[in-house]
């Protein structure tokens, strides 16, 4: 399930970067003294009692400003705001309210969103300032006293922070629906996909590139189950995002490939692979989800007797780090194989939620080590004590060893392929894990 998203705003120079790079733990935000160093959305995943959040670092808010950058900063903060399921708003306890912090209080009230108010630098340890009690006068509840160089008072922040998430078991309440982000560079044909599966116009279509922004759910149920089908913004390269709803839009396709069981890869049989439909499907590889990879247009394709065959061996080289995913040739012009990539999908899904018992795993294991025996190292041999499957989505695997340096990762291949030979798993990523134990003397 997609994680909630937590969102850190206010004025330029309250501290907003350093609090970010405080409780994600590591300095993805760059710091500095100039107000408006941070101008687009920074993301980070943060841990707190167990939960796990999304956090966005924003540009500083400067409601009345006519400069263009910070003009554009004011508008990637208010995407943040739409996609946040809690704000926190960043404060100085240094300079007290100014006229900007009751700006982006009134700003932040208007968009009915749960907020947490804490008003940093307060770095001194013990009873809180006297200058605290200013502001309530912002009307938005109890103000929490913060130190984001030295983490004192985000504990109970992020308490409040908390309270306001939606419900865990909310979250992870699963049904039989398969969740299928649909994912690729701009103009593949990702929407008319979606409008061919629905059977009407249920997301704009256009020959302009990026004329998605958003990520649009469709629900389809039919003979083969019940899907709800992501539609997603275009993902390309990174010098040619410069529009502000476009960098936006990027990150909301991320998280639908989060929230997604499966993800079909679009590529464009006209044009070709590209190196970002690689960047595109490693998103999905990484994230460990169901992978398809569905060849669009081949209705314009001139081909012979020969055409699908080679088209697919090329692919298979230009995608050699996902060759578990299956290919399929499609058109969502004309319909063609649209029944197949839904038993396709399902196929897939089943895969990416596989379950091996251990006593089957250690068959395998032990069949091929006979077989190949493991590598050895100035006189040391490698030694699989057994193997156990940890979890689902992605199927993922716990060897325990003798020395994890011994375990080269072409014997980890040879095994995963082993398990690949006996149970298939088609279509899904898998992870392996090294555990190291000592030999009990």
């Amino acid at each position: 399930m997609a994680l909630p998203v937590v969102a850190i705003v206010g004025r330029p120079n309250v501290g907003k970067s350093t609090l970010f790079n405080k409780l994600v733990g590591s300095r993805l935000s760059i710091v500095d003294d100039t107000p408006g160093v941070t101008r687009d959305r920074i993301y980070g995943e943060c841990e707190w009692l167990g939960r796990k959040m999304l956090l966005v670092d924003t540009g500083g808010i400067e409601p009345f400003s006519e400069d263009v950058i910070l003009s554009q900063m004011r508008r990637q903060a208010q995407l943040a705001i739409d996609s946040a399921d809690v704000i926190i708003f960043v404060t100085d306890i240094r300079t007290g309210i100014v006229a900007t912090d009751e700006e982006v209080a009134q700003m932040l009230i208007k968009s009915s969103k749960p907020i947490v108010l804490c008003v940093n630098k307060c770095d001194s340890v013990g009873e809180p300032p006297a200058e605290l009690y200013e502001f309530y006068n912002l009307g938005l509840g109890d103000p929490f006293p913060i130190s984001s160089v030295h983490g004192h008072g985000t504990g109970d922040m992020l308490d409040e922070v908390l309270k306001f998430l939606p419900d865990e078991q909310e979250e992870q309440e699963e049904d039989d629906t398969v969740k299928v982000a649909v994912i690729g560079k701009p103009n593949v044909g990702k929407s008319s996909l979606i409008n061919a599966i629905a059977g009407e116009e249920r997301v704009i279509v256009s020959d302009i590139a990026g004329t998605t922004r958003d990520a649009t759910d469709t629900l389809i149920e039919n003979s083969h189950g019940k899907f709800v089908f992501i539609d997603t913004a275009g993902l390309r390269r990174k010098s040619r995002v410069d529009d502000a709803i476009e960098k936006y839009s990027v990150i909301r396709a991320r998280m639908a490939v989060e929230r997604a069981h499966v993800c079909v890869i679009m590529i464009d049989a006209v044009e070709g692979f590209t190196e970002q439909d690689s960047k595109v499907a490693g998103i999905a590889h990484e994230q460990g989800k169901g992978c398809i990879i569905a060849v669009n247009k081949w209705d314009a394709v001139e081909k012979d007797g020969k055409t699908m065959d080679s088209y697919r061996k090329k692919l298979m080289d230009d995608f050699s780090f996902m060759s578990y995913a299956p290919i399929i040739f499609i058109s969502a012009k004309t319909g063609q194989r649209l029944d197949r990539l839904f038993e396709l999908i399902k196929y897939v899904n089943d895969q990416n939620a596989v379950r091996i018992s251990t006593g089957k795993l250690n068959d395998i294991l032990a069949e091929a080590t006979a077989r190949v025996q493991p590598p050895t190292d100035k006189g040391r041999r490698l030694k699989i004590y057994y193997i156990t499957q940890a979890t689902t989505r992605p199927p993922t695997f716990v060897c325990f060893v003798n020395r994890k340096d011994l375990f080269h990762y072409s014997y980890q291949r040879y095994i995963d392929n082993r398990i690949r030979e006996v149970f298939g798993l088609e279509g899904t990523p898998t992870r392996m894990i090294i555990r190291e134990r000592e030999q009990k003397k």
